[in-house]
């Protein structure tokens, strides 16, 4: 007899562990570069340009959700015959990179000012390098087969230089221009953001009337404001030409509070009768609009902030405050004076940074600017004519919204780490386009060496807007750029289709003459278990590492696919991770009995005779057919959430539940039983090559492990043939038969489960039937009702009678009766019945009667709540499934 330590040893040997198999096999894919692109291939080729995720932190779940869909849909062209190229890479990401290395520095005791530019640079470019190395090999653990060799880096040279022709480009186009324009300031990390970077949030305010006195008389006109702090840097109040209220006003002057400055009323269209009091005070270095306002009528420009929020010396007594506490005192002021008339609460939306998620000031500034009108207009007729297809393609109207209402583009960062903006200032404010100090040939008149370089970097996107092709070698005219541009698919989340795809789109057509990439597939943002999308910031996240450690790589993919629904939000918990892991681990367990069931039987793997093959074998690869076909379709939309769902419902339920439970006892007939054991072992080889893009590490284990029992060899799966639709399998006829087989005996189980009948016991069925053709299938099939759910006699027709104390069940065109004398006694199952019911009646009163307490629904949290009324729906159903059985024994 084995003893209890023999029996866990042989547990543990069998029992499938990702950690002992993953490693190693990503290894051995490494080794034998089964992931390298070859740009001289006579193949068509597939590419796809990796996101690059910023260098800032560890890659997060949202990245193993995307990663996970280029994987997929790389590995299945690769096995399709196409040359795939999937390009990796990192972004430097100019401020969230810098934030982090300026805090270290802070914590140390210095600052970036203090060490320099070029100390604090080589500092912040190790960091950025030792992030981009976990990086790469948090993205080799989650098994993506990218091509290594041709990682790229938005801040190496070669992308350094390609940022550097285009900015040429731009500017000896006149595209790139410096203004001095509002722009939106972001007080924490100093720097100017673009349109794109500012994320609006709505908060609780208020809206403050304040009196302005016009000059030489006891007159004041009311102005309402949000932002009672920049009106230290009026310069005009306006109102509209058509309000009669105020055109007596129109060409007078007010005196500004507190400053006491003397500013015109003036009359513009832009002004709103109905908001506020239909007086509105302009303050051009402050507002985008009171800005075009201040051109049309040549006001003055007013600043009363610096770059850290403060109050500047035009803020009068209040220089050196903070702007909220500024605002905080001004208002006190007011309100001494009496000039503060009304304070109403105002809900009002404020634009943040996308970075720190503080309220962004707008503020007067040199910047430089990209026109985008010109460039936006071949990219907004790519998606309007379906040259680019959005997935799902309600996102293309996003796109195309935002394209019809593009403003230039703020490029100037200032900062230290990114791009540096690639012009020299002479003394006199003379200009010099050069990526290095300029040549003396260059800058004629001028000594090269008093030449000074501009101080700001460019934003991070504009050296990721040229991404698709500054990856293959632009603007050098490459092997790689000719072979694998234009890109085939762009997979992304919808939060950046601003910030990226339509700049992408511009970059390609500006510098490539053509479009970066065919499709754009948009997937779902990752929510929380209470639908809270995830984020560093509320700590709602899950380490992809953390859950590979525990369940294993294919375990994370294969899970992140299934629950995300195509083109919708996942609400995504640790516990969603056992759905994936149960599913390797079945899929391990019957591979291992279809191989050991082989025995010395050698079938062939890539075809099958169609003789001796019986329904059921039939039935199977007829069901593998459909899963061909319908996983096809799926990926080539994009549904890629079906095709997994497709694939779980083939593997699980037709292949494992029905197909391997038939053929466990073997057949006498031994040409039957040599038929199962070739169907279970194409059908498994197929099932492989089909799960392979989604769970790359087990089936890559399995299929050698199959292979080499058979051929006593193997090559790596990525190298196989994916599967060809073989349309003569297919029977759509046979599926229905098997389909009514599979009612009947899905219906008796689940009677038998619901009375408690031992699974050892057999029974008589008796089948009445609508159709006698119904009957005849059923009575043709009886070995499979005897195996799978102990049927010892089956009467099946038109005529059949309900035979006394008997349970009974429908399906679609019959009526089942299973006679239960001997399979229960029915006393005992009356009183265990009845006791259960009792139970259960008893807890649906208490669960009732709380949900009924409307302080119990006033002061619980909603999950709290919830959780009572999922009790309450459980109860009720398992009482009324108890009823039921309880009135057919009672009825004996």
């Amino acid at each position: 007899m084995m003893n209890k330590k023999n029996t866990d040893n042989q547990k543990k040997s069998t029992a499938y562990d990702p950690q002992e198999v993953e490693t190693a096999i990503y290894e051995s894919w490494l080794k034998n570069d089964y992931f390298k692109a070859n740009s001289k291939s006579k193949k068509k080729p597939y590419t796809i340009v990796i996101p690059p995720p910023n260098v800032t932190s560890i890659l997060h779940l949202g990245h193993a959700l995307n990663n996970t869909i280029q994987d997929i849909l790389i590995r299945k062209h690769r096995m399709e015959g196409y040359e795939t190229a999937w390009i990796p890479g990192a972004d430097h990401a100019g401020i969230a990179t810098q934030v982090i290395v300026e805090k270290q520095l802070v914590e140390e005791g210095s600052t970036r000012r203090e060490i320099g530019r070029e100390k604090f640079w080589e500092r912040t470019n190790e960091w950025a390098q030792s992030n981009k190395k976990k990086i790469i090999n948090q993205l080799q653990k989650m098994g993506c087969s990218c091509d290594w060799s041709r990682t790229a880096f938005t801040y190496d040279e070669k992308r350094s230089k390609a940022v550097f022709e285009v900015f040429k480009h731009l500017y000896d186009k006149e595209l790139i221009y410096r203004g001095h324009r509002i722009v939106n300031w972001c007080i924490s990390c100093k720097t100017s953001i673009s349109d794109d970077e500012v994320e609006y949030k709505s908060f609780e305010s208020n809206l403050w009337y304040i009196n302005y006195k016009l000059k030489g008389s006891d007159e004041y006109l009311t102005v309402a404001t949000t932002r009672p702090e920049t009106m230290l840097g009026d310069t005009a109040l306006a109102v509209s030409p058509k309000d009669s209220r105020y055109k007596k006003y129109i060409g007078k002057t007010v005196i500004l509070p507190i400053i006491e400055r003397e500013i015109p009323i003036i009359a513009d269209n832009f002004v709103d009768p109905e908001f506020g009091t239909g007086v509105v005070k302009v303050t051009p270095a402050h507002d985008p609009n009171d800005f075009e306002i201040g051109k049309r009528h040549d006001l003055d420009e007013v600043n009363i902030l610096n770059i850290d929020g403060t109050l500047n010396e035009n803020a009068g007594k209040y220089k050196g405050l903070d702007r909220y506490e500024g605002r905080k005192q001004l208002l006190e002021d007011l309100k001494k004076k009496k000039i503060l008339v009304k304070t109403e609460e105002y809900e009002l939306s404020a634009g943040t940074c996308y970075r720190c998620s503080n309220v962004v000031e707008p503020y007067l500034s040199d910047q430089w600017f990209v026109k985008m009108k010109q460039l936006a207009e071949p990219a907004l007729e790519a998606v309007k004519s379906g040259k680019i297809k959005f997935y799902p393609d309600y996102w293309s109207k996003t796109y195309i919204h935002w394209m019809e209402n593009i403003h230039d583009w703020c490029i100037s960062r200032q900062l230290w780490w990114g791009h540096r903006i690639p012009i020299w200032y002479a003394e006199d404010g003379t200009m010099f386009l050069s990526a290095d100090r300029p040549k003396a040939k260059n800058c004629k008149g001028y000594d090269p060496k008093s030449l000074i370089q501009d101080e700001d970097v460019l934003d991070t996107w504009f050296s990721s807007w040229l991404w698709p092709f500054s990856t293959l070698g632009w603007p050098e005219e490459t092997d790689d750029l000719k072979t694998f541009y234009p890109t085939n698919v762009l997979s992304t989340a919808p939060d950046i289709i601003f910030l990226w795809v339509a700049r992408m789109v511009m970059a390609g057509y500006e510098f490539m003459g053509e479009i970066p990439f065919k499709d754009v597939y948009i997937h779902g943002l990752l929510r929380d278990a209470n639908g809270i999308k995830m984020s560093k910031s509320l700590g709602n996240g899950i380490d992809p590492i953390e859950i590979i450690d525990q369940f294993g790589a294919d375990a994370l993919r294969i899970s992140l696919i299934l629950a995300t629904p195509d083109g919708q939000d996942p609400w995504i918990s640790k516990q969603t991770f056992e759905l994936g892991r149960n599913f390797i681990n079945k899929l391990h367990q019957v591979s291992r009995f279809v191989i050991m069931r082989l025995g010395d039987h050698k079938p062939n793997l890539n075809k099958i005779n169609g003789d001796d093959l019986v329904i059921f074998d039939r039935w199977i690869l007829s069901r593998l057919e459909q899963t061909i076909k319908s996983i096809d379709k799926s990926c080539s939309e994009y549904r890629l959430s079906t095709a997994a769902k497709t694939l779980y419902n083939f593997v699980w339920n037709d292949y494992c539940s029905w197909y391997v439970e038939l053929i466990k006892p073997d057949n006498p007939n031994e040409a039957i039983r040599k038929g199962s054991l070739n169907v279970s072992a194409y059908v498994l080889n197929q099932t492989l090559k089909l799960m392979h893009p989604f769970v790359p590490f087990i089936t890559e284990k399995i299929y050698s492990e199959l292979h080499e029992k058979i051929e006593s060899k193997s090559e790596s799966i990525m190298l196989s043939e994916w599967p060809k639709l073989d349309t003569s399998y297919i029977d759509d006829k046979l599926e229905q038969s098997l389909e009514q087989i599979q009612a009947v005996v899905t219906a008796v189980r689940s009677v038998r489960s619901e009375l408690d009948v031992h699974p050892a016991k057999h029974s008589d069925l008796f089948i009445k039937v609508n159709e006698e053709s119904l009957a005849e299938l059923l009575k043709n099939h009886i070995a499979y009702f005897r195996s799978l759910i102990k049927v010892e006699n089956l009467y099946a027709g038109t005529e059949v009678k309900k035979p006394p104390l008997s349970a009974s069940t429908v399906i679609s065109g019959a009526e089942l009766f299973i006679p239960l004398e001997g399979l229960i006694d029915i006393d005992i199952e009356k009183n265990r019945l009845q006791k259960e019911l009792d139970n259960l009646s008893t807890q649906l009163k208490k669960v009732s009667k709380k949900l009924a307490n409307p302080d119990f629904l006033a002061n619980a949290p909603e999950d709290v709540i919830g959780k009572e009324k999922a009790k309450r729906s459980d109860y009720q159903s398992r009482i009324e499934k108890l009823n039921k059985n309880l009135e057919q024994i009672l009825g004996w």
